[in-house]
């Protein structure tokens, strides 16, 4: 796609890793291993570090509209920090997948801290959100299938108890997720 000009925006969502962790998401387009290191891409169908970086800055901001005000470091585009806890750039490949935020700055606002910058952390934010299942349902402690089911009947108003997990997951995703990028 890159070769012929089609626009790419690198992602967590949905990735072969699935992690919504971006240094995971990184780690696989430089070095095409799993996180288990199962090496499954040869060096021709992998990127560089700035190749993949640029899909997750520039390219992203394409698919969301919002190229030219983000995605770039140049005067007048949103400048959103992040202070890492090694450098992208130098670290081994191994280790990228390893990285993290000491330091998340967006719209001027410190997001989190820690490390270094503990001190300024903001409050944590509530564990469970009004909308999580988790919020209805107590959480990871019943079974997940059972989590889902009530889930559906909370949703839909009616019994999914006999549903086969094809039906079950026809009646979640007609609950509509909002799990899309775009």
């Amino acid at each position: 796609m890159l070769e012929f000009g089609v626009p790419v925006g690198a992602g967590t969502d949905a990735t072969r890793v699935a992690s919504f962790n971006p240094f995971v998401s990184l780690y696989w387009l430089v070095t095409g291993r799993t996180v288990g290191g199962l090496q499954l891409y040869p060096q021709q169908n992998r990127m560089t570090r700035e190749e993949a970086l640029r899909l997750y800055t520039q390219g992203s901001s394409w698919f969301s509209n919002e190229d030219g005000s983000k995605g770039g470091l140049y005067p007048g585009q949103l400048a959103d920090v992040a202070v890492l806890t090694g450098d992208y750039f130098k670290i081994h490949e191994e280790d990228i997948k390893h990285l993290g935020s000491q330091l998340t700055v967006v719209g001027g606002e410190i997001v989190h801290a820690s490390h270094d910058f503990q001190t300024l952390a903001p409050p944590p934010l509530p564990a469970a959100l009004d909308w999580a299942p988790t919020a209805h349902y107590g959480g990871y402690h019943s079974s997940r299938r059972h989590a889902i089911v009530q889930m559906a009947r909370h949703q839909t108003g009616h019994s999914v108890s006999g549903y086969t997990n094809r039906r079950l997951g026809e009646a979640i995703w007609g609950l509509g997720c909002d799990c899309f990028a775009f």
